[in-house]
């Protein structure tokens, strides 16, 4: 049975689903306005105040299945009218406040926005607040508090605000796409683009004009979703949906361990490009340290690389965890190489839209990358990885790698490699805590993935990195 962590993302799946069940008809544009209808049948189906205004939203949802606001760069989108359920956010005073005497609060507040009612209780001016906080440092009673949407406590990097109807905000100068906030949002205000419909058209032209192949590359975090059947059997159900083949993208990440390796050796310090997201930290946070990137491309965008140029006509989809990469497939450099990215999410809704159970199907095999390009999945992966690379190409170097799982993480290691007090010569970036595995277009979250996926790398047939990018000599 699969297996969805929260109730919000089993209604983005519901969408999906019937987004690509009407694509796949070529009914889409003429029912477009019955998805809501079909989703929400009845009054009694609904957790908003009424019908109407679930199906209301569930419209904005399905425009952004259907690829979204073309005027907004960001894959990450807000739907206003379902961000309402939100208490606002910063310090409040609490029933605990019992009017003391001293008014403390008052006196530590340097903006004068503490006042008094008539019965000693504080409150406090919301236009002159700057959310020091030392007012509710201060107090004995711990009666002022304060108050984070969840969007904004899971954005690390300060992207979101809010605006002048309450809703959530975000600051495309500062977002890095890594969809930690839409995860996060209990009312599922917040989603990503979808790009569905683009697959399903290049499935669609494939079958009638046979003039390209669509391959499909599967991150390598792939072993830990889809847990209620086997992974050869989520190979078999992409072919079935259409795919010319099933590539791993664990093999790109070989490719990269490999050259990244060499590039660490040549320049003596290197912060790694695996991960959009870190990557987008560091352009918008730490413009200094660009040099330090590593020049390769992700093993996304290598793989898919390496396919269009020895396959004509070639088209590639990413399927994987992250919501970050369809931002990096829209970049300048990777744009050529990869057509469209899919989320396991948007996979399972994928294969429900054609009712494809991949329980009941045959086993496939998925075996193109070594034991090392497949834990990139995870924190520390690339590290070993790297650490392997170096061996395996006898370069003399001595690595010092700090793995840095999740943004804050990467924050602190970037901010002393700014001053200069970093004892570290490679940072190995993950925006999501885990590394992918903590993706926000994961099926499920959780700590367990890690085992899973040591448990495919043991399984890879090539035991060596070099092995595994022979073939592609």
């Amino acid at each position: 049975m699969r297996k969805f962590d929260t109730k919000v993302q089993h209604l983005k799946y519901k969408v999906l689903r019937e987004v690509a069940k009407q694509a796949w008809n070529d009914t889409l544009l003429e029912n477009i306005l019955e998805i809501p209808k079909i989703i929400v049948p009845g009054k009694h189906s609904t957790m908003r105040c009424c019908v109407y205004k679930e199906r209301a939203i569930l419209g904005e949802r399905v425009k952004i299945a259907m690829g979204g606001n073309k005027n907004n760069p960001n894959v990450i989108e807000v739907i206003d009218i379902a961000c309402d359920e939100c208490p606002a956010a910063g310090y409040e005073v609490t029933d605990s406040c019992r009017g003391c005497l001293a008014h403390r609060c008052e006196d530590v507040c340097k903006k004068g926005a503490i006042s008094f009612d008539h019965n000693h209780v504080a409150h406090i001016d919301k236009s002159k607040c700057v959310e020091c906080g030392a007012c509710a440092k201060v107090c004995p009673y711990t009666a002022i508090i304060s108050r984070t949407r969840p969007c904004m406590s899971a954005c690390k990097i300060k992207a979101i605000t809010m605006d002048g109807n309450k809703a959530a905000k975000i600051d495309n100068n500062k977002c890095i796409s890594c969809g930690a906030c839409v995860y996060q949002c209990p009312f599922g205000a917040i989603m990503d683009k979808s790009y569905i419909l683009n697959v399903i058209d290049l499935i669609k032209k494939s079958e009638n004009n046979k003039k390209y192949k669509v391959y499909a590359m599967v991150a390598p975090s792939v072993s830990s979703q889809f847990t209620y059947a086997k992974l050869g059997q989520v190979i078999t159900g992409l072919k079935q949906l259409g795919f010319f083949t099933v590539v791993e993208a664990a093999l790109g990440a070989d490719m990269v361990a490999h050259e990244e390796s060499k590039e660490l050796s040549e320049k003596g310090f290197l912060t790694s490009s695996c991960c959009p997201a870190f990557v987008a930290y560091i352009k918008s946070a730490f413009p200094q340290l660009l040099p330090y990137v590593s020049h390769n491309l992700s093993p996304m965008a290598t793989l898919a690389k390496y396919i269009k140029d020895k396959t004509e006509n070639a088209k590639v989809v990413f399927i994987g965890p992250c919501t970050a990469k369809k931002a990096e497939a829209q970049l300048d450099s990777v744009k050529p190489y990869v057509d469209v990215v899919l989320t396991f999410e948007e996979l399972q809704a994928l294969f429900d839209s054609k009712d494809i159970d991949i329980t009941t199907l045959e086993e496939d095999v998925l075996d193109n990358a070594s034991y090392y390009g497949r834990i990139f999945a995870r924190s520390g992966g690339l590290s070993d990885a790297v650490t392997q690379a170096l061996k395996e190409q006898s370069i003399d170097f001595n690595l010092k790698a700090i793995p840095c799982d999740g943004i804050e993480a990467c924050r602190m290691a970037l901010l002393r490699k700014s001053k200069n007090v970093l004892d570290a010569n490679f940072i190995e970036g993950m925006a999501c805590v885990g590394g992918c595995i903590g993706g926000a277009g994961c099926l499920t979250h959780g700590e367990k993935n890690k085992a899973e996926i040591d448990k495919y790398g043991k399984e890879a047939f090539e035991k060596t990195i070099t092995d595994a990018i022979s073939v592609l000599k």
